[in-house]
């Protein structure tokens, strides 16, 4: 199931809205087949791992070690239960079982009808744990909410004149464009996007652009940031107007807006995860409403003595890295 997990690993930022899967089929303990879903609208972990192996006949005496419930419904590819029934595998064990209401224990109930021994919940922390942006967006009906940002030694993610390039490294800064391309969209307000001008797009690692989104009430931003410049499919939410542009669009909401009905709307477009890049008015936005679920900080070595604080999350990290001269804290909110 370990082996499971790492091939599921392989397919983080290709798959979304589908969970990331992985499976190991085994025969007299040695490994004869493996697989991970690769790319949204491909062959699943079940079928890549299959078709992996050499000799078929050694199917009926083997075991599949599936890190989540195989899928019992048709979607852009056949169901899996079946498949695993069709080739006749002896046992199936499988990591976390699939909550979406299409799958739920159907998948468990093919495979029991058909007589294969089943066993769940290996490593099931684990499995939950990979896919947990798949198990927000099912059981909460939202997107998993990242949110990140630098502040400087003293607490500041800005100086008094929403300056703020650089608080954190080249190296730190690195990390974040390989974030970026393993997430469906990433947001900042009207302050971060005027005052940095960002793009908000993969450039210092290899990967997908996110969705990029930006929240200006009054549409008062100038038309000529690097946000609205038709390169990647862009979405700014508003209390003006409705409207659609080749890769801009705009999403009329009511005046006084909360961030809820930003991300029922991005629910609805399949948005799987969220990073939340700023400014701190907007960052406190998703803590005061409760709609994050981790956090990632750089606190970089430059002191600001005065200028913008940081958000304060009252929670202790879960994990403290040193990234060169810049520690990364991350949070965990449960």
């Amino acid at each position: 199931m370990k082996r499971a997990l790492e091939l599921a690993e392989s397919g983080r930022g290709f798959v979304s809205p589908n969970p990331m899967v992985g499976c190991v089929i085994v025969h007299d303990d040695l490994i004869i087949g493996e697989g991970f879903h690769e790319i949204y609208g491909g062959a699943h972990a079940e079928v890549n791992a299959i078709n992996a192996v050499n000799n078929p006949d050694l199917l009926r005496k083997s075991t599949a070690y599936v890190s989540l419930e195989p899928c019992a419904h048709w979607g852009k590819t056949p169901p899996c239960a079946n498949l695993l029934v069709e080739k006749g595998l002896k046992k199936v064990v499988i990591g976390a079982l699939d909550t979406n209401p299409l799958v739920g224990g159907k998948g468990i109930e093919i495979l029991l009808n058909a007589g294969i021994e089943v066993v769940i919940g290996v490593l099931e922390k684990e499995a939950r744990s990979q896919n947990r942006r798949f198990f927000t967006q099912i059981e909460k009906k939202r997107p998993y909410v990242i949110l990140k940002w630098a502040q400087s030694k003293d607490g500041f993610v800005a100086r008094s004149d929403y300056s703020s390039k650089w608080i954190s490294n080249a190296r730190s800064r690195q990390l974040v464009h390989k974030w970026r391309a393993e997430e469906d969209a990433i947001l900042v307000g009207k302050n971060t996007a005027k005052y940095d001008n960002p793009s908000l797009t993969v450039r210092d690692w290899t990967g997908k652009n996110p969705l990029r989104l930006v929240i200006d009430p009054k549409l008062e931003l100038p038309q000529n940031l690097n946000l609205f410049d038709h390169t990647v499919p862009t979405i700014c939410y508003n209390t003006v107007k409705s409207e659609k542009r080749e890769n801009l669009e705009f999403v009329k909401l009511e005046p006084g807006f909360e961030i809820r009905e930003i991300l029922e709307d991005l629910n609805s477009r399949k948005i799987q995860s969220l990073i939340v890049e700023g400014g701190s008015f907007v960052l406190n936005k998703f803590i005061d409403e409760d709609l994050w679920d981790e956090a990632r900080v750089f606190t970089g070595p430059t002191e600001f003595g005065e200028g913008i604080s940081a958000p304060i999350l009252n929670l202790s990290p879960t994990e403290t890295l040193s990234i060169q001269e810049d520690t990364l804290r991350i949070y965990h909110h449960v």
